[in-house]
């Protein structure tokens, strides 16, 4: 029998308080070397369909943590036309596989465990890096601008949240965040009025170009990049880069080809693994330093994540099993 749990039945089995554990264990293993995580091939689809040119980009995402019951392959569609549609740019569906026998497990949705996991990565790196209270800036008006605003505040002492985008995005979802959490949460109409005072920048957007001046990046600032992942997108300037004492990464050696870090010439060797801040061999060292995240995203979370949501789903009779 196979387990299907909707996005219904995920959000039903998701807390973030314990996900963020979850999360920073799988970071743990991943820094030792305790995972099995191959490439993820990636490739243009829907080519055909209507015109020679691709409709989107479709990717795998396999990953195994040492001792856990089951692997997990993610499978995205990446579709930027989704927009017009009303549709989500990104979609993705989990399939956990029994780890000792290979037999099939379970079929997640997969869009809210994206979510979660990634906001998780802010809300980590800020609980570990970040100043007290926690001053929020968000570029990005989306769904993980949203998902970054709410792990922030369950990990740390949140104080405010300022949102920028240039499009009027930015004031429902300032509305959105400010019904749910406890902090004051406003829209603002410049990147510049976002970052001012902030102790967190979360930069959470699809740009090719970047969206903020590092000059306006205050001393002892931590910037979380998490929207790029490819040599095209780039949300980071080479002044935010430059002025950082440090930067992390979730993956470094994806990391490196993101376009934040490639067109500043940063090398791998530059970077500090994450996994490396949680097993305190790195951190932050002094007040006014500015430090940066890159996230680019690992499957490593999505298994470890999917394991936790299929557990929670077991125990508590959530999902339909089904007989392939």
């Amino acid at each position: 029998m196979v387990r299907i749990l909707s996005d219904t039945d995920v959000a039903a089995c998701l807390d973030v308080d314990e996900l963020l554990p979850v999360v920073r264990s799988a970071f743990v293993s991943q820094g030792r070397g305790e995972v099995e995580r191959p490439d993820r091939p990636h490739f243009h689809v829907g080519a055909g369909i209507a015109g020679d040119e691709p409709l989107g980009t479709g990717l795998a995402m396999p990953a195994y943590v040492h001792g856990a019951d089951h692997y997990a392959t993610k499978l995205v569609g990446v579709h930027e036309g989704n927009a017009t549609r009303g549709l989500p740019t990104v979609n993705a569906q989990v399939v956990l596989t029994d780890a000792e026998t290979g037999r099939p497990a379970a079929f997640l949705a997969g869009n809210r465990i994206t979510n979660a996991r990634t906001g998780c990565i802010g809300g980590l790196a800020a609980a570990e890096l970040a100043s007290a209270p926690v001053t929020l800036a968000v570029i990005g008006a989306g769904t993980q601008a949203r998902w970054q605003a709410r792990c922030i505040a369950a990990a740390t002492d949140l104080a405010a949240v300022r949102v920028y985008s240039p499009s009027d995005s930015k004031r429902a979802c300032a509305e959105d965040l400010d019904d749910e959490l406890r902090a004051p949460v406003e829209a603002v109409e410049t990147p510049r009025e976002a970052v001012a005072g902030a102790t967190v920048v979360v930069t959470a957007t699809t740009s090719t170009t970047p969206v903020l001046d590092g000059e306006d990046v205050d001393d002892g600032t931590l910037v979380v990049a998490i929207g790029a992942y490819t040599p095209e997108m780039r949300e980071l300037d080479a002044t935010t880069v430059e002025r950082a004492a440090r930067v992390f990464a979730d993956v470094p050696e994806e990391a490196v080809d993101v376009g934040d870090l490639r067109e500043v010439g940063v090398a791998e060797a530059d970077l500090v693994p994450l996994s490396a801040l949680f097993e305190e061999h790195a951190g932050r060292e002094s007040n006014d330093e500015i430090l940066v995240v890159e996230s680019v995203g690992s499957a490593v979370l999505d298994a470890a994540a999917s394991e936790h949501v299929f557990e929670r789903a077991r125990a508590t009779g959530r999902g339909t099993d089904v007989s392939l």
